[in-house]
């Protein structure tokens, strides 16, 4: 047995013990509020967790100081992330940008069937030309022709791969261009794991990219877009802005796995949402409405009124002011349908909620109001666009208030209407309360926040400030009452640890196996904030294993540097560095039961390490530091 798979046994000890623990949502007895229990309450709600360091300089500062500054991030240096940022160009691209870059399948069908032109540029054209021969290869599978054989090496890989690795990274790239686009794929395909880290070495960071995007050019963009988002959460000094990202990311929520999103998610998240993360709802609210992200998720983009000019096939001739009338085809009709599902999401899941009081006809009417409202080229990096022809005529009535004939204008009605809705007030503000209070947010709390909401027009700073000024926020019972999702647990375990992620894509993977995928929520709702979604014993023993992996330094890319626990002599034993551990992660704020169950499994050689011959060896302080981050204490903020 490993010794990983032995201290897993012991930690398996810890999460079976402690599972009625966390499952029945009990914590340790709170301290009474003074200041360093509001720092920690504060760090612990408003952060992704505190690092090392962070509760003593929140208390320097003082704590109702600290928030305001998190509540203006333009006022927090952030210098440090932005240069962790620099590496992923794809981040810093329009939409239009990464499809050109990284071409979609539909591009890829257009070079090969001689419809589009490869590019001049040779790195860009070995990008498509690498596509062009896995689509042609696919192609000839599906027609049931003979099956090309994989990509493979040839003979003389080895002394081709020993060769090139001697050149300079500038050598090494063109070397690769001289390829024939078969030639380089199979050399691409071999060229694996650290192999292919040696070849990219020293390489700028659009030649890393363009190596990588020869074998899967979305993939690209999708693992810079995951990386960038994980990288802000466990590095930002702006930890409040970048909490709130994260929470309208998941109430305006986009699928990553659905065709043109894979390209427009990384605006959405860049110029739709994190800019306006503590600004006006309205102003947030419009900017989802008009991003081609949400347009191509809900299928808005396609919604046709049933009586516009499109469906009618009436077409305006704007040289003699007259129409006429030219029926569609049957394939044109299948495309001329109203669609609904913006307008129910809107609704339900964007402002009013389920209980807000609209009908099935305010939906209906909700997404007549929104025909038109459509895609440039949408599978390009398309922008938006209003369609007066695809706009469905006449008055509409949502919520009893009659929408007149204004085209695009109607939409902003409309929106104007739902922003500032005593229902959206109670349903938004309701789901900020469970984000940052508890599961079932005090209902008085929720209420002076939604009175916040409707004076300040929406603003959502001033409703933090409202919630954060509220007593319900501090009270005892609140503390560590809120139970970790897995994005949560993970970012906290590394920023806890004080790790250096030198590659954030291993996360991304742990985070998939704990079933919370970065993106990954197919329906609108998102993911649930609420405990019992993530709480069971298969999910609390994967958190632990997580853990475990995580302090002995089994997941790469990701380093943690060795505790500090000193003693006596420079000697410590196993109960020092524990007692060490509970301060430096969890503010002393170990249960008894826990404290307990861990102690147990101290004079287990695989943790103190002591021989009869080396009485004063020290323990091996990475389990401990395993236990105490798979523990249910941790597993709350």
């Amino acid at each position: 047995m490993s010794v990983l798979r032995r201290h897993l046994a012991a930690a398996t000890v810890l999460a079976t013990c402690c599972l009625p623990l966390a499952i029945a949502h009990k914590k340790p007895v709170a301290p009474q509020v003074d200041e360093r229990a509001r720092a920690v309450q504060a760090l612990n709600r408003l952060t992704f967790g505190p690092r090392p360091g962070d509760l003593e300089r929140v208390l320097a500062i003082g704590v109702d100081k600290w928030i305001d500054q998190q509540l203006h991030p333009a006022s927090v240096d952030d210098h440090g992330l932005d240069m962790r940022l620099a590496q992923f160009r794809t981040l810093r691209m329009s939409t239009v940008e990464l499809a050109e870059n990284f071409p979609a399948n539909a591009v890829i069908r257009q070079l090969a069937e001689g419809k589009r032109a490869l590019p001049s540029d040779p790195e860009k054209r070995a990008i498509y030309e690498a596509q062009v021969v896995r689509y042609r290869e696919k192609q000839q599978k599906n027609t049931g022709a003979a099956e090309p054989p994989e990509p493979q090496p040839s003979s003389g890989f080895e002394d081709k791969k020993a060769e090139m690795l001697k050149l300079a990274p500038e050598l090494r790239m063109q070397t690769l261009l001289t390829m024939t686009p078969e030639e380089r794929n199979g050399f691409l395909v071999a060229l694996k794991g650290t192999a292919r880290e040696a070849f990219m070495e020293g390489m700028s960071p659009e030649q890393r990219e363009n190596v990588m995007a020869m074998n899967n050019p979305q993939q690209v963009v999708a693992d810079e877009l995951v990386q960038g988002r994980l990288l802000r959460a466990i590095y930002s000094e702006r930890q409040l802005q970048e909490v709130m990202t994260d929470f309208w990311l998941n109430h305006f929520n986009i699928f990553i796995g659905k065709g043109a999103d894979r390209y427009e998610l990384t605006s959405y998240e860049r110029d739709v949402i994190r800019p306006r993360a503590l600004g006006k709802f309205e102003d947030l609210l419009m900017a989802t409405a008009q991003s081609p992200a949400m347009l191509f998720y809900l299928d808005n983009w396609l919604s046709v009124g049933p009586d516009s000019d499109f469906a009618t096939g009436i077409r305006h001739n704007p040289g003699d002011g007259r129409s006429r009338h030219f029926p569609q085809s049957g394939s044109k009709r299948t495309r001329s349908g109203l669609n609904e599902n913006y307008g129910r999401e809107l609704m339900e899941l964007h402002t009013l909620g389920v209980n807000g009081g609209y009908t099935q006809k305010d939906v209906t009417e909700v997404a007549k109001v929104f025909t038109g409202w459509t895609l440039r080229q949408p599978r390009e990096g398309g922008s938006f666009n209003f369609d007066e022809r695809k706009h469905e005529p006449g008055t509409k009535v949502v919520l009893g208030h009659k929408i007149k004939d204004h085209g695009e204008k109607e939409g902003y009605e409309v929106l104007h209407l739902l922003a500032r809705h005593p229902a959206t007030a109670t349903f938004i503000c309701s789901k900020l309360a469970m984000r940052f209070v508890s599961d079932d947010p005090p209902a008085q709390l929720v209420d002076r926040m939604a009175k916040t909401f409707l004076k300040k027009d929406g603003d959502i700073r001033e409703v933090l400030r409202t919630m954060l000024r509220s007593p319900e926020f501090w009270t005892p019972e609140a503390y560590r009452a809120k139970v970790k999702t897995p994005l949560e647990f993970v970012l906290s375990a590394v920023r806890a640890t004080d790790a250096e992620v030198s590659d954030a894509r291993p996360l991304a993977r742990q985070l998939q196996n704990l079933g919370m995928q970065v993106y990954g929520a197919q329906p609108p709702t998102g993911y649930s904030m609420r405990a019992e979604a993530w709480v069971s014993s298969s999910a609390l023993l994967g958190r632990m294993n997580f853990a475990m992996r995580l302090a002995s330094g089994k997941i790469n890319g990701v380093a943690v540097p060795p505790v500090q626990v000193s003693g006596a002599g420079g000697v410590f034993g196993p109960e020092q560095a524990l007692v060490s551990l509970e301060t430096t992660l969890l503010a002393g704020d170990v249960s008894k039961q826990t404290r307990e169950t861990i102690a147990a499994q101290l004079n287990d050689p695989k943790i103190s390490q002591r021989r009869l011959d080396d009485p004063a060896r020290p323990p091996d302080v990475s389990v401990i530091e395993g236990l105490l981050l798979g523990s249910p204490e941790f597993q709350r903020r």
